[in-house]
């Protein structure tokens, strides 16, 4: 009896060191191959009391996470991302500060939306890391306390091509036209560069002297500068100011959309509507 117990202490005892050697090289072997690094072990380790997300296009949109569930699946998805040699070329949107201590400090940019094999998407001097779109969506979104319209993304920069289509493509093709989104500074917290890239390709597909500003006006002779006035879930409203330097000459434009049966319905008019 008593050699039965020694025997079931003993299975008992190897089982635990199996399983523990066994999750050991499941870890190293992740590590090996890319799918998890020690880089952000500090924020474990040092038990990292805070951490501030900046959108790097409104100063007034800041997070700051100190809830250690939180702090914790942030440590989950950067320990899971790929160290890589190089990084995308677009800029970034956020920064993330990690605070050890109010004396140290790690610094890391973001450029959120784009999750590409070889192509660093947080990264700080040192190194590039390839981390997973689940900050966008379960970090970023979740502590988001202000609510954009519906489909932002696709509201914003359809109307402004919906205001070439009708004021612009016919009548300037012999200009060099600029779209001027930089100070739009309503909805600045919500422009990413990833959808900036494509905004730019779809302005090269409706006219070839159409280009987005970007530290250069000087270089056109048309500026088309958007300035949104208020927006709701279900209502967006904007101001397109036409400035055609040839003539010193500018004129407004109303943009009003209204989320009806499931689709925005964007007007534009000259003539300031009642109830803008």
């Amino acid at each position: 009896m008593i050699n039965n117990k020694k025997a079931i202490v003993l299975l008992f005892m190897l089982s635990l060191i199996c399983l523990f050697t066994g999750c050991v090289k499941t870890e190293s072997i992740k590590v090996r191959l890319g799918y998890k690094n020690h880089d952000f072990d500090f924020i474990k380790q040092n038990d990292v009391p805070k951490i501030t997300i900046q959108s790097n296009r409104d100063n007034g949109f800041k997070f700051i996470v100190t809830d250690k569930r939180t702090v914790n699946e942030i440590y989950n998805i950067l320990s899971s991302g790929k160290a890589v040699e190089g990084k995308t070329n677009l800029d970034a949107d956020y920064t993330f500060e990690f605070y050890e201590s109010d004396d140290k400090i790690y610094k890391f940019s973001y450029v959120a939306g784009i999750q590409e094999k070889g192509m660093g998407n947080f990264y700080d001097e040192n190194k590039n890391y390839v981390v997973s779109k689940r900050i966008d969506n379960d970090i970023i979104k979740n502590m988001a306390t202000l609510r954009k319209p519906r489909n932002f993304e696709t509201l914003y920069y359809n109307s402004i091509l919906e205001f070439i289509d009708q004021n612009v493509k016919t009548e300037m093709k012999d200009k060099k036209i600029g779209i001027n989104i930089s100070n739009d500074v309503e909805v600045a917290k919500y422009i990413l560069s990833s959808d900036i890239e494509d905004f730019k390709i779809n302005l090269k597909g409706k006219m070839s002297n159409l280009s987005l500003v970007e530290n250069n006006k000087e270089d056109f002779d048309i500026l088309v500068n958007v300035k949104t006035y208020g927006y709701k879930t279900t209502v967006y409203k904007s101001v397109i100011k036409l400035y055609n330097k040839t003539n010193n000459s500018e004129t407004d434009y109303y943009v009003w959309c209204k989320y009806e049966d499931k689709d925005w319905k964007i007007n534009i008019t000259e003539k300031k509507p009642l109830d803008f």
